[in-house]
């Protein structure tokens, strides 16, 4: 039996463990949010920290490029325990997709350093407290992660993974085309080897999402997006999912 959009509304809940408790104020930010955030999800049960209207916003972006068949895979780089990407797979499943995979890019061992030089700022919250010790880099172990596709009956083969640091995995990814694709990567480094290796990749029609480009205290995230669609002219609008969230449908 396929998955309801009853069924999706309660697996986004279930994933980011606001089935009986409020996920934190991603808006409120200051010391307040970080004791919630640790509280909630690192020491948590969530498999996602994406906020919900994140979650929801990328549900809209699946189902609009099935509805319109803009061709292509689904996307995630940088996915943590798996939780974000675990939807993607679902909302193809109660779509009745079967021709579209999902690809889930991450080290599986955290971040990486940042040069101190180039990016002080990053460097500085890598090797902070919250970021080192009560994040632990955001790292999640890959058989973990698919231990999290099986509790949702999700692993299958429609569903990829590419271990590994975006430098050395992303050249070379057997990727053909993409519909979707979701950049949590973080650092600037990251987010600019995703833009340069999967950009092209991403159909005419599709819609590309940058979960951390409204983060500026800690990272360089936005200046790496901003770089890049100058340097390409892309004109397309950037459009707020939240604060910290943009995406854009690509044009040409």
């Amino acid at each position: 039996m396929l998955p309801t959009a009853f069924d999706l509304y309660w697996l986004k809940r279930s994933i980011t463990a606001t089935l009986d408790a409020s996920e934190p104020d991603a808006e409120a930010g200051g010391a307040r949010f970080i004791v919630d955030f640790l509280q909630h999800y690192i020491n948590g049960s969530a498999i996602s920290m994406v906020p919900l209207a994140r979650l929801d916003q990328l549900q809209h972006c699946i189902e609009d490029v099935i509805c319109r068949q803009v061709p292509g895979d689904l996307m995630e780089a940088g996915v943590w325990r798996g939780g974000t990407a675990v939807l993607m797979r679902a909302v193809l499943k109660a779509h009745g997709i079967a021709d579209r995979c999902v690809w889930a890019a991450d080290s599986f061992e955290g971040l990486p350093e940042p040069d101190a030089e180039c990016f002080p700022k990053e460097a500085a919250a890598h090797q902070g407290p919250v970021m080192r010790e009560g994040f632990g880099h955001f790292a999640a172990d890959l058989d973990a992660v698919k231990a999290n596709f099986a509790r949702y009956g999700l692993l299958d083969s429609q569903v990829r993974f590419l271990p590994g640091w975006f430098k050395d995995t992303l050249p070379i990814a057997p990727v053909q085309q993409l519909a979707v694709l979701r950049l949590d990567a973080d650092y600037h480094e990251s987010t600019k080897v995703c833009l340069d290796n999967l950009y092209d990749k991403l159909s005419v029609g599709g819609y590309l999402i940058v979960d951390d480009y409204g983060e500026d205290a800690w990272t360089y995230c936005r200046t790496a997006v901003d770089d890049f669609r100058a340097e390409r002219r892309i004109a397309d609008p950037m459009i707020r999912v939240d604060s910290r969230c943009w995406y854009w449908m690509r044009t040409q």
